[in-house]
């Protein structure tokens, strides 16, 4: 009997620490398991990303479905805190947030303050107008137009090197790069003929241009491939593992998949969970 009593002991503590919260929540800063809660910045801007809902108003998108989901392997709630892009990298290295949960890229340059655990890989895509779309057949017919882009994000160089490593070769003149607002004032800026065509995250525009039917078109395919991560300060290396930790269980138990399937982004899922692996 006692064997039986010991085995069954020993057979639940496994499957705890293979599935349960504890696998993730053992590993977890004191500060946090004392809390119960995770602190994620969001700037809900970006969808299919991050979003409101148009019906509900709440918060809604692929990172906080995968939020909600880690922090549940963590054994912890989720605590939302809206920003401003601008402030997020601040915001988790001064311990205000815990961590950044909104479609940021994991780039090198922002390692000096920010280690990434790493859920998504994507890249900039060129889109034009649908009305225009026979005027741009390839992507060397935007050599000479101007490109409107988020002047927060990384695109704007990106579209720099492009343009240099293929423009420039074909004998055609350099893309003029114009910064905007974000997406949303890119896309304002297209639809009003001030720029010929733009630029923004292969993962946002199916989203968009069903929003917006008949509106844009894509044109060739993303000029790079970026790795999207959860932000965390970079010293809080128990914090960094025990979120890899549990995005590699919702990996092995289907989650991730489905939750990447919901949103329509099966095709951008990582091979495998990697931290700081954006360059």
């Amino acid at each position: 009997m006692k064997k039986i009593v010991l085995a069954t002991l020993m057979l639940t503590a496994a499957a705890v620490f293979l599935c349960g919260p504890s696998a993730g929540a053992a590993e977890l800063p004191a500060s946090i398991k004392a809390r119960g809660t995770l602190i994620a910045a969001i700037v809900p801007n970006y969808p299919p990303l991050d979003l409101r809902d148009p019906a509900t108003n709440e918060l809604s998108g692929l990172d906080v479905d995968l939020g909600n989901a880690l922090a549940a392997k963590l054994g912890l709630k989720m605590d939302w805190q809206e920003t401003s892009f601008e402030q997020m990298i601040s915001a988790v290295d001064t311990g205000r947030v815990d961590v950044i949960l909104s479609g940021m890229t994991d780039l090198a340059s922002r390692h000096d303050k920010v280690t990434f655990v790493d859920y998504l890989r994507s890249g900039p895509q060129f889109f034009v107008q649908a009305a225009r779309a026979k005027e741009f057949p390839d992507m060397l017919a935007l050599c000479g137009k101007s490109v409107g882009t988020s002047r927060r994000t990384s695109f704007p160089g990106e579209i720099a090197e492009w343009s240099e490593a293929h423009c420039k070769p074909a004998g055609k003149p350099a893309i003029n790069v114009v910064g905007t607002e974000g997406s949303p004032d890119a896309r304002t800026q297209l639809k009003q003929g001030r720029v010929d065509a733009a630029m923004q995250g292969n993962e946002t525009l199916p989203y968009v241009m069903k929003l917006e039917p008949n509106t844009y078109t894509v044109v060739g395919d993303r000029i790079s491939s970026q790795l999207t991560g959860v932000g965390v300060a970079k010293n809080a290396t128990e914090l960094q593992q025990s979120l890899a930790d549990a995005l590699r269980q919702l990996v092995a138990d289907g989650t991730y998949k489905k939750i990447l399937d919901k949103w329509g982004l099966s095709a951008d899922a990582v091979d495998e969970v990697t931290i700081n692996a954006g360059t």
